[in-house]
């Protein structure tokens, strides 16, 4: 349940009214007009847009992105479109985060020219983020061969050049989507820099690429000093479905003074992983918390933890079906990744988080 009032019939100079007005706070109930703008009506936005404060257009950004977040009807796609050309680089890296679901092949240019050609560092680390997007869509062959082509060689090339760390980090995270074979070697180069933040990255990009050999190397990491590297190593292991970490997982549940967003990501990992002790512990867990963002959480984890059973129990059929036995728990991994059966990956790593 989000906190935002349902959209309210108001008119076009009502709102446009209230955009211009700095004395008075944006009203939440307003916020849904700008879903599904289109038409004149865009056009009439489009217009007052630089005549509205930088801040308060900053503002309202970040309201639509958190409103979107919290209810998946909305959408602000073809406001943000018209955002991206903004002159203040925050409502450019808002406005590209606010497009994270769309799958338009021409966002995918637009993505590239602002990798490439934005002068801000903030925007064109945004851009490499987005880019990963269409590399998934790509390797599903969802989008034409050559938008994927385009897009791999800019964030390869931006990979290879003098760009800023950040930018360069969200570009391996991008291409650890790709099957591209010069990609494994830019991961295994980022995992051993010694650096927390490449090898963060360099997890993130191994959680992505859908290969367990990367295995022995998440598996190191569960347990790293390093926050931000045990964080993505934790949400590796689920997206790899490493079975082998649900102990170390579960045991990481026991101990205290842990961060919630490590909690988190244990939680959501364990749902994808499955097995043993997993329900019975996030029931009991959920049962004796007094956190409801927790709870909340928890109750997600557990719905999804009910999809993975079902595929897993799927698969056993399957096999069983087919006279084969199963000798191995990661080959029937492979097997569910490999015909789609598995959650389709948007672009996003376990538990829904994805880079700002």
């Amino acid at each position: 349940m989000n906190n935002y009032p349902q959209k309210k019939n108001v008119s076009l100079q009502q709102v446009l009214a209230v955009l211009l007005d700095e004395s008075s706070v944006f009203p939440p109930a307003y916020l849904r007009y700008f879903s599904d703008l289109e038409g004149p009506d865009l056009e009439a936005v489009r217009s007052v847009w630089p005549q509205v404060k930088p801040g308060r257009r900053l503002a309202l950004l970040e309201d639509l992105e958190e409103l979107a977040e919290a209810d998946t009807l909305v959408s602000f796609d073809n406001f943000a479109r018209v955002t991206l050309e903004d002159p203040d680089p925050r409502v450019r890296t808002v406005a590209i985060r606010l497009l994270w679901e769309n799958n338009d092949p021409r966002l995918a240019s637009t993505f590239i020219n602002m990798l490439e050609n934005d002068p801000d560092p903030g925007v064109r680390a945004a851009a490499a983020n987005a880019l990963g997007q269409f590399i998934y869509l790509g390797e599903i062959e969802e989008i034409p061969a050559d938008v994927l082509h385009r897009v791999e060689e800019s964030l390869l090339k931006v990979m290879a050049g003098a760009e800023d760390e950040l930018t360069r980090r969200r570009a391996l995270e991008s291409l650890g989507f790709s099957s591209r074979p010069e990609v494994p070697d830019l991961i295994r180069a980022a995992y051993d820099s010694n650096d927390a933040d490449w090898m963060s990255s360099a997890l993130y990009a191994m959680g992505r690429s859908a290969d367990n050999a990367w295995a022995p190397e998440v598996m190191r990491m569960l347990r790293h000093p390093k926050a931000n590297v045990q964080l993505e190593a934790v949400r590796a292991a689920g997206s790899l479905e490493l079975d082998r970490s649900r102990r170390i997982l579960l045991d990481l549940l026991e101990e205290e003074a842990q961060d919630s967003e490590l909690r988190a990501a244990v939680f959501w990992s364990l749902s994808q992983i499955g097995g043993e002790e997993v329900r019975e512990t996030l029931e009991t867990i959920l049962e004796e918390t007094e956190d409801d963002e927790e709870a909340e959480i928890l109750e997600e984890a557990l719905d999804n933890l009910s999809f993975t059973e079902d595929v897993d129990l799927f698969g056993l059929f399957d096999f069983a079906n087919a006279g084969q036995s199963i000798t191995d728990p990661e080959d029937l991994d492979r097997g569910l990744e490999e015909d789609g059966s598995e959650n389709p990956d948007d672009g996003n790593d376990a538990s829904g988080h994805r880079r700002k």
